[in-house]
C-alpha cells in the first residue's frame, strides 16, 4: 500500500469482490500459492493479496481502476511458462491472471488473428492451419506458453533466424493502462504510420506499462515443407564457425545448435537418435520453394564440411525433420532433471558468436559448474543453462556468480543481456550495465508517464 491511511487489505478485497463477477477474484490459500511463481521457481517470490482470474477485458478494467485508486501492485500472469521470474509475485499485490482469456479468431481475408491473451501459441497455429495459414513465431514451449507471455517479452523461437520474432507480426494491441483506461492500438492493417509507434512499445514490455487484453496477428500462407540437415561436429568452436559462414550468404528457415552436454541430457530424457559423441549438432532447415530448397540445403552442407563437420544427414521427409526439431525443443525439460537451473538467454552478434561459446564454457570451468548450451544459433542468441546440485548451497552461489558473468560476457562482446526470455526480475541487475545510464533513464521516464504509481509489475524489467 502506499498510503499509512489505507484501508485493511480485507477492505480492499471485499471492495474488489463486489466489484467483479463471482468466483473472478480468489483468496484461497492453496491457489494462491500455486499463482505466486513462474517457471523459474523461485525462491524469492512475494505473497500476494489474491489471484484475478479474468475471464473478459472488463475484468481487467475494473482490477487496473481498483489498483490504481489504492496503489495496490499487479502482477499481469500469463501461462506461467516465463524462464526470468516476471511473473513472480511480489508481496501485497495482485496476480491478474490472463489464463481464461482463450477466445481466437480468424480472418482469412484479411490474414490475421484476432487472439486474447490466454490463448496457447500452439492453439493460435492451429487454427490458422485450419485456414491454410501460419503463426511464425515458435518458441520451443509453443505447446504451453501463451500469446499474452510471448508479446509481453517479444518471444523468439527456432524459426525466427528467417521469419522474425513476435513483434513482427503484431499488428493491433487493445491495452488497459495503469488507471484502467483500455486503449486500442493498430488493426488489421499491413501499414500504417499514423502517430507514434505506440503499439511497438508495448511488445517486450513485461506487463510494466500496460496489459493485453486482445491482440491482432498478422498470418501468412502455410509454408511448404523444410528439408532438414543435421550436421555433426567434433567441437562447439567448430559448429559455431558454420553457424557463422552460413550466414554470410543463406538464411535457413532454422539453424540451431545443441552441444554434447545438451545432447546427451535429452537423450537420457527420451533417446532420439542424436549422436551422443558429437562434440556439437547443427540443426538445419530450408522452406525454400522447390528446387531451391535442395539447393540451399547442399549450401548448408558445403559450409558444414568446409568448417569440419564430422557428419551431415539430409532428409526431404518433413515428419523425419520434425523429429530432429523435436528432440532440440526436449532440450530444457531435459537439462532440468540434471539439477537445479539458471536460465540465461544471451545473446551477441553472429560473427562473435563462437568467442561467446568459448568464453561461456571458460567461465563454467572457472566455476566448477556445468553450462550446457543450446541456442538459436542463426540468430546469435543462446541459451546457456547452469546447472547445480540441488540443495547444494555452495554450489548455488558459484551457479550465480557464474549467471552474473555470462550477462557481462554478452555485454562486452556488444550483446545483450536477453534475446527472448525477457528481462525479468533474474537480470534486472545486469540490465543498466547492457543500456547505459542515459538509455536507462529515458527508460523510467516512459514508466513514470504510464504508470506514475509504478504499481504495474514492480521489480521487474525496468
Amino acid at each position: 500500500m502506499t498510503s499509512t491511511d489505507a484501508p485493511p487489505p480485507a477492505d480492499l478485497l471485499a471492495e474488489l469482490h463486489a466489484a467483479l463477477p463471482e468466483g473472478v477474484l480468489t483468496t484461497e490459500p492453496a491457489t494462491v500459492e500455486a499463482y505466486r511463481r513462474d517457471w523459474t521457481e523461485s525462491d524469492t517470490a512475494g505473497m500476494p493479496l489474491g489471484v484475478v482470474r479474468a475471464h473478459r477485458a472488463e475484468d481487467v478494467v475494473v482490477t487496473l481502476r481498483w489498483a490504481s485508486a489504492h496503489g495496490v501492485p499487479i502482477v499481469p500472469r500469463g501461462a506461467g511458462s516465463g524462464l526470468s521470474g516476471g511473473s513472480c509475485a511480489v508481496d501485497g499485490c495482485i496476480v491478474l491472471s490472463l489464463e481464461r482469456m482463450r477466445a481466437i479468431e480468424i480472418d482469412p481475408a484479411t490474414r490475421t488473428a484476432i487472439v486474447e491473451p490466454g490463448a496457447l501459441n500452439a492453439e493460435v497455429k492451429q487454427a490458422a492451419a485450419e485456414h491454410g495459414l501460419w503463426y511464425p513465431p515458435d518458441p520451443s514451449s509453443f505447446e504451453i506458453c501463451s500469446i499474452g507471455g510471448n508479446i509481453a517479452t517479444n518471444a523468439g523461437g527456432l524459426c525466427c533466424v528467417k521469419y522474425g520474432v513476435t513483434t513482427d507480426y503484431v499488428l493491433g494491441l487493445d491495452v488497459v493502462l495503469a488507471d484502467g483506461t483500455l486503449v486500442h492500438l493498430g488493426g488489421k492493417r499491413i501499414k500504417d504510420v499514423a502517430g507514434l509507434s505506440l503499439l511497438k512499445l508495448f511488445v517486450g514490455s513485461e506487463g510494466t506499462l500496460g496489459v493485453v487484453t486482445r491482440a491482432i496477428l498478422r498470418l501468412v500462407p502455410a509454408r511448404p515443407p523444410a528439408a532438414t540437415l543435421v550436421a555433426t561436429f567434433p567441437t562447439v568452436a567448430a559448429s559455431a564457425r558454420a553457424v557463422v559462414a552460413i550466414g554470410r550468404h543463406l538464411r535457413p528457415s532454422m539453424l540451431e545448435l545443441m552441444d554434447n552436454a545438451s545432447i546427451n541430457a535429452v537423450e537420457d530424457y527420451q533417446q532420439m537418435g542424436l549422436d551422443r559423441t558429437a562434440g556439437a549438432l547443427l540443426l538445419a532447415q530450408s522452406d525454400a520453394p522447390g528446387a531451391a530448397r535442395t539447393e540451399e540445403i547442399e549450401l548448408i552442407r558445403a559450409a558444414c564440411e568446409t568448417e569440419g563437420a564430422v557428419e551431415c544427414f539430409v532428409t526431404d521427409d518433413p515428419d523425419e525433420g520434425e523429429l530432429f526439431a523435436a528432440a532440440r525443443r526436449a532440450a530444457f525439460p531435459a537439462i532440468e532433471k540434471l539439477g537445479s537451473l539458471m536460465l540465461e538467454d544471451v545473446g551477441v552478434p553472429i560473427p562473435l558468436l563462437p568467442e561467446l561459446l568459448d568464453g561461456i564454457a571458460a567461465i563454467a570451468e572457472a566455476h566448477e559448474v556445468q553450462i550446457p548450451v543450446v541456442a538459436h544459433a542463426g540468430d546469435g542468441n543462446t541459451h546457456p543453462i547452469i546447472v547445480y546440485p540441488r540443495g547444494d548451497e555452495a554450489a548455488r552461489q558459484r551457479a550465480a556468480i557464474a549467471f552474473g558473468e555470462v550477462m557481462q560476457l554478452a555485454i562486452r562482446l556488444g550483446g545483450t543481456i536477453t534475446g527472448e526470455h525477457g528481462v525479468g526480475r533474474l537480470k534486472r541487475v545486469a540490465l543498466a550495465d547492457q543500456l547505459g545510464p542515459d538509455v536507462m533513464a529515458l527508460t523510467q521516464r516512459v514508466k513514470a508517464a504510464l504508470d506514475p504509481q509504478g504499481i504495474l509489475n514492480p521489480g521487474a524489467a525496468i
